[in-house]
């Protein structure tokens, strides 16, 4: 029965390996003997592709159904359990049942722990040829890789980088789940990936890249499928931004301008192209609710100008390194100031809500009084003031997005635990899900979702933490020179399927380390990355921001309505339809935590469910359908207008 489960996917799985394997042998005897015989090299590099995809999708396969079947014994292994004989034997003495009732509760008990032992055989055979077919997989794909040409410059494939430059490069700093808040952490490790705020400069700057990006058609013209030269097409479209910019600067500043273009050509502007690259970069990793559709075409092209061919055709580079708090401390010998006792006070949040004014107003001056001490102490002939200031407040945004990104998830993990009890059911405020109703893909008990719900928005809580070190890790990933992207379709138009080792290594160790420190996981612990469902660490990152447009609303919804309450007629309104204040706060947290949760999102185990991405996924598949809910009107009242934010343009 379990081993059916499979066999699709192993099928075609088979027939691509076939077509790889067949090309391989026809390539091989037209190099020798056949020269006549005309091969489609493009056919083998999508033979190959697909050959690669279907091994992916046999590992994902094996390993959520070797998940799944230890799920299922645990399950059968809790229903055969002490207090079910106990129920058993009080129910034989109650009812005087005798030895033929006991009898065959017990053929019943030996059926359960037969289901178990057999889901428990085929978990372990399923991670054992899991095991071996992992070398011989990675041979296969490997030995049909090395057939390519090494001068084909239309074949683009993804080289992982060597994992001592990747551990070398990778900190993540996550022994210990308390220890993860911004309070707590090394302000010396945090300002390696914190961006260094934008001047007034430098937001002239942005101004113009933003407008050169807005009326750019880079990816309608370069991620189409063509028979022209890509490399071509790609540096056509880099000169043109190049130009657009050049031409917006003229406008804006005449003499700095005219010492662009006159006698000098885009090779000798390479540094100010990078510099405002730079600062887009910069700008959008502390405001990830700005540029919503511009840096994806900023990162795309800077992505292409990395490729070597397209470099030799460009004559210079447009990335340079990001610009962050400690590096620019420690090109100017500034990085001791990091360790001053007095960082977190100049640098942290004033939490205001309940504080009487002077009280608040006592706390600001504190706060400036650091930030003019740090200030004053460590400047220095290269280092002046309104530098240590400007990094002081750098450090302070960081801050402020925490907030607004981690302490949501932070108020739901505490809204669970204020009105739910894992270990007792309410009337009408249990959290069960059953696969099958209500949309719902997965089965849990009241206990077990609640669990799965807290595990996955304490996984969200840590990503969210660390989004900043991700977020540099990842464009690391993308603007890789080693590392080379397919065009791909998949199932959602054509995307750039591309490895994320970084980004896939540090989100690994944080799984590592949750898993770790909660000692039981519920559900698959699959990540997606770099194949169909996510397929860069661009649409990683992407999707992982979008955590706090899901909670935020939901928790100033869950704030507002005691504040609604107040009203004489929304409190009858209230009253009359769930029963008063606290029952509306629980119908709506019962219907989050229950069906946000449910593997929903998508027609198969591959794209949504229980895996790590999975979950996301159903709390936006929540999301799209809450205009039918029965407590929506609340959600008016309260304000809501959308999980977007409003206008994705702004």
């Amino acid at each position: 029965m379990y081993c059916n489960i499979l066999s699709f996917v192993l099928f075609h799985f088979a027939s691509h390996l076939d077509m790889s394997r067949a090309l391989t042998r026809a390539l091989d005897d037209s190099d020798s003997d056949a020269p006549d015989v005309s091969i489609d090299r493009q056919a083998l590099v999508d033979a190959e592709a697909k050959l690669v995809d279907a091994a992916r999708r046999v590992t994902v396969a094996r390993t959520q159904f070797a998940e799944y079947a230890r799920a299922r014994a645990e399950e059968l292994r809790d229903i055969d359990s002490d207090a079910l004989e106990t129920a058993v034997r009080a129910a034989a003495e109650k009812f005087s049942a005798g030895d033929d009732m006991w009898t065959s509760f017990e053929d019943v008990r030996e059926a359960l722990r037969a289901a178990a032992e057999d889901a428990e055989r085929a978990a372990a055979a399923c991670e054992d040829e899991l095991a071996r077919d992992a070398d011989a997989t990675a041979a296969t794909v490997s030995g049909t890789t090395k057939k390519r040409s090494a001068d084909d410059a239309d074949v683009r494939g993804a080289e992982p980088a060597d994992d001592e430059m990747i551990d070398a490069e990778i900190s993540i700093g996550l022994d210990d789940l308390d220890a993860s808040d911004a309070s707590s952490q090394g302000f010396v490790e945090r300002a390696k990936y914190v961006p260094l705020r934008l001047t007034s400069d430098e937001r002239k700057w942005l101004r113009l890249l933003e407008a050169a990006l807005h009326v750019s058609e880079y990816t309608d013209k370069v991620d189409i499928v063509s028979y022209k030269s890509k490399t071509q097409r790609i540096t056509k479209q880099l000169r043109e931004i190049c130009a657009i910019l050049t031409g917006l600067v003229v406008a804006t500043d005449y003499k700095t301008g005219q010492q662009l273009c006159v006698d000098r050509d885009f090779k000798d502007n390479e540094e100010f192209f990078q510099d405002v690259f730079e600062i887009g970069r910069r700008h959008k990793v502390m405001n990830p609710e700005k540029m919503r559709s511009e840096y994806g075409k900023m990162v795309y092209l800077l992505q292409d100008s990395q490729s070597p061919q397209v470099q030799e055709l460009l004559e210079f580079r447009l990335v340079k390194p990001l610009k962050t708090v400690y590096s620019f401390l420690k090109a100017r010998n500034g990085e001791g100031l990091l360790a001053d006792a007095n960082m977190e006070l100049a640098t942290g949040e004033i939490m205001h809500e309940g504080l009487p004014r002077h009280e608040v107003q006592r706390m600001i001056k504190k706060k400036e009084r650091a930030r003019d001490y740090i200030a004053s102490k460590y400047q220095s002939a290269t280092l002046s003031k309104e530098d240590i200031l400007q990094c002081l407040y750098s450090i302070a945004d960081n801050n402020a997005y925490l907030r607004f990104n981690r302490d949501p998830v932070d108020k739901m993990l505490g809204y669970l635990a204020q009105f739910f009890n894992p270990n007792a059911i309410e009337g009408g405020f249990s959290l069960a899900i059953t696969m099958g109703l209500h949309g719902a893909r997965l089965s849990h008990n009241h206990q077990k979702q609640y669990m799965y719900a807290s595990q996955s928005m304490m996984l969200w809580r840590e990503v969210s933490n660390d989004m900043f070190k991700l977020w540099y890790l990842a464009e690391s990933d993308l603007l890789s020179e080693t590392s080379r992207y397919d065009l791909t379709n998949t199932g959602q138009g054509l995307n750039r399927v591309q490895s994320a080792p970084r980004v896939g290594k540090a989100m690994h160790g944080i799984l590592a380390t949750c898993q770790r420190k909660l000692g039981h996981w519920v559900g698959s612990s699959v990540i997606h990355l770099g194949d169909h469902n996510v397929p860069n660490a661009l649409m990683f990152i992407d999707k992982y921001t979008q955590v706090s447009r899901i909670l935020n609303p939901v928790v100033l919804v869950i704030e507002q309505i005691p504040v609604l309450a107040k009203d004489p007629g929304l409190k009858a309104y209230i009253d009359a339809q769930f029963g008063g204040v606290e029952n509306a706060q629980k119908t709506i947290l019962k219907d989050f935590f229950s069906y946000a949760f449910d593997g929903s999102g998508a027609e198969n185990f591959f794209d949504a469910g229980s895996c790590i991405d999975g979950r996301l996924t159903s709390a936006w598949n929540w999301c799209s359908k809450i205009e039918k809910k029965s407590y929506y009107p609340i959600f008016k009242l309260a304000g809501f207008s959308g999980f977007d934010g409003g206008d994705f343009r702004s």
